[in-house]
């Protein structure tokens, strides 16, 4: 529960945490990034620390309780970080720290469905309050849209016969029935990698409207950044960090006109200017320890000056 965090250093230099500051861990999971935070904004800087999981806010409090009244957690999307500011009456914030994906803590747990290493109930929801679950997924979607899911949510390049494949088995009910009908359509052959990654990443995704929510929460949390506050995001895999890429490629630009287009014409300024021209990756000491961390990638960027304030 106590183990460190991905890229826990990086993160720790790349918010600059500072006495006196405010911050948010949008994804706060076990505590550990916001744990670095906190200590290094003492004696009096404050953190804001969101999860929809209920495990896991009560495991940050439990690790954090120590700061006393300099954490603020909340049961909540990071989605909604603007009206939980306005909650606190923060005007702006000097650093953003958003840790996507599935956290190892509930990988790791042997009752919440995320991973085919236990034969559990298909659920794989962040937010156990949540409406849909993997099983309304793998049982209640058409052959046609369950394969366009594995194909965009998991590039499985077998989606439409492993979707094929789960319609005529139906009804699944646990991670083991649909990671062995997975197993029968894709051949591990010399791979390290499970057949059934790609396929419990999409589903994960779609129940957990990952995607959507990253777009959503990009420009919120830049507008909520004040001049020279820094967003870090570390992603896990290529589409979590494709959209991370291009969202802060389009506003570190003042011009997102067409490039053959003479005159521009969009009006657009730039908001930020990127810290990390390529994304910070573990050391191989780092994937040594964890290798859960070969995949993470972390991109930084700064607020300018003249960009988006909010409002006091």
């Amino acid at each position: 529960m106590f183990h460190q965090p991905v890229l826990y250093n990086e993160i720790i230099h790349a918010i600059r945490p500072r006495m006196g500051c405010k911050y948010i861990d949008g994804t706060i999971g076990a505590g550990g990034h916001a744990w670095g935070i906190l200590q290094g904004s003492s004696p009096d800087g404050l953190l804001l620390g969101l999860d929809v999981d209920p495990d896991a806010l009560e495991i940050a409090a439990k690790r954090l309780s120590d700061f006393g009244q300099r954490i603020i957690l909340a049961r909540a999307s990071y989605v909604t970080l603007r009206e939980q500011m306005i909650d606190l009456n923060w005007a702006s914030v000097d650093g953003i720290l958003l840790d996507l994906g599935v956290s190892s803590m509930q990988m790791d747990s042997h009752r919440r469905g995320f991973s085919f290493k236990y034969d559990v109930p298909l659920d794989m929801r962040f937010d156990p309050d949540a409406s849909r679950t993997a099983a309304d997924i793998v049982n209640k979607l058409t052959e046609k849209d369950l394969g366009d899911i594995l194909y965009r949510f998991g590039e499985e390049r077998k989606a439409k016969q492993i979707a094929h494949e789960i319609v005529k088995a139906r009804p699944l009910k646990t991670t083991g029935e649909l990671a062995k009908i997975v197993r029968r359509v894709v051949r591990r052959g010399h791979s390290r990698i499970d057949p059934a990654t790609r396929t419990f990443q999409a589903i994960r995704i779609a129940v957990n409207q990952e995607l959507q929510q990253i777009a959503e929460v990009l420009p919120i949390a830049i507008e909520a950044l004040a001049p020279g506050g820094r967003l870090a995001v570390i992603a896990f895999h290529s589409l979590e960090d494709r959209i991370v890429k291009q969202y802060l490629k389009r506003e570190s630009k003042d011009c997102i006109c067409p490039p053959d287009q003479p005159v521009c014409t969009c009006q657009h300024k730039a908001t930020i200017k990127i810290i990390t021209k390529r994304p910070i990756m573990p050391t191989d000491t780092e994937i040594k320890i964890n290798p859960r961390a070969r995949s993470a990638r972390l991109r930084i960027a700064e607020k300018l000056d003249d960009g988006i304030r909010l409002a006091n």
